[in-house]
């Protein structure tokens, strides 16, 4: 399970007690917001996208979307976001709980800056039942991306 995995790895960083664990799903932004009792924009999503024989995982804020035109200017590619039955194959995780740890050697991480706004975030832990909350900084450790990135637009 891939939890497990997570919790593997969050064992390596002195964190894996700080998993949280639902009696709800928490698969989709509002319902990870309402499960930990936070506002949507606090859930680090990981959205998936093909980046040629890599996957890019970008984690962005619960309100924020992809911009196009920003997604190509940094990657040269359109966004084409993963079938859904190709998320646990390629990123070793599942639909509903991707996250940007313990993931696949194929996988890039990128962090976008709409996630700059809070001081804790709330990221998924690898199944649609979890999630933890970090700072930014320990974000960063724990997903170690490829760097930060400008690829997502706010609500108006």
């Amino acid at each position: 399970m891939a939890i497990e995995k997570v919790r593997e790895y969050f064992r390596t960083l002195g964190i894996e007690d700080r998993i949280l664990e639902f009696d709800v799903s928490s698969a989709t932004v509002d319902l990870a917001a309402q499960a930990i009792g936070c506002e949507p924009a606090r859930i680090a999503k990981t959205l998936s996208f093909y980046a040629g024989d890599r996957v890019a995982l970008i984690v962005a804020a619960g309100d924020a979307r992809i911009d196009n035109p920003k997604f190509k200017a940094v990657f040269h590619t359109k966004a084409k976001m993963l079938k859904a039955e190709d998320a646990e194959h390629l990123i070793g995780h599942a639909v509903g709980g991707v996250c940007p740890f313990a993931v696949a050697d194929t996988c890039d991480v990128y962090l976008d800056e709409s996630l700059r706004r809070f001081e804790t975030v709330f990221p998924a832990c690898g199944s649609s039942t979890s999630a933890i909350e970090l700072t930014l900084d320990e974000l960063e450790r724990a997903a170690a991306p490829v760097g930060w990135v400008d690829v997502c637009k706010l609500p108006a």
